[in-house]
């Protein structure tokens, strides 16, 4: 992030307004990406009763999101990031990225996990430069080549 850039994060849960507009963005964005397996990932993507969401305002406009939620005893998922398009490039994913992993720290939760489309480059680069390695697939996503799984120690 440049310093002339304001950048604020803020903790919540998924009943956050801005949280539930951008998710929706994402859900939108995420509709035509995965075209006809669209209605599948989505099931998985349920946002309304997450209970540890940031939302990223830049120059006090929400313009990122993302979420955690546990998925075992030792591992908590990431899920729901998105930046809108004209912030993207900022380095905010990474801020964000950075702020559910201090927060799962927070919570005990000594390991993350996540899956992203093969086909989102930007999330690979971001997930890859933050430590992140490839893992098998996890549940749902068994057996599903459109998805990749990361897993990080915190």
């Amino acid at each position: 992030m440049s310093e002339t850039t304001p950048l604020q994060i803020v903790r919540s849960d998924s009943q956050h307004p801005d949280f539930q507009t951008l998710a929706s963005e994402l859900t939108r964005f995420l509709a035509i990406h995965d075209g006809d397996q669209a209605s599948f990932f989505q099931q998985f993507n349920k946002a309304d009763s997450i209970p540890y969401v940031v939302v990223a305002y830049l120059d006090g406009r929400a313009a990122a999101c993302g979420a955690i939620r546990p998925f075992s005893d030792t591992e908590i998922e990431v899920k729901r990031m998105y930046v809108v398009p004209e912030a993207r490039g900022k380095g905010i994913s990474r801020a964000v990225l950075e702020e559910l992993e201090a927060w799962a720290r927070e919570l005990g939760f000594p390991n993350t996990v996540l899956e992203t489309s093969i086909r989102l480059t930007a999330a690979f680069s971001l997930y890859q430069n933050a430590g992140y390695s490839i893992i098998p697939n996890y549940g749902p996503y068994v057996g599903v080549e459109a998805s990749t799984c990361f897993g990080k120690a915190l």
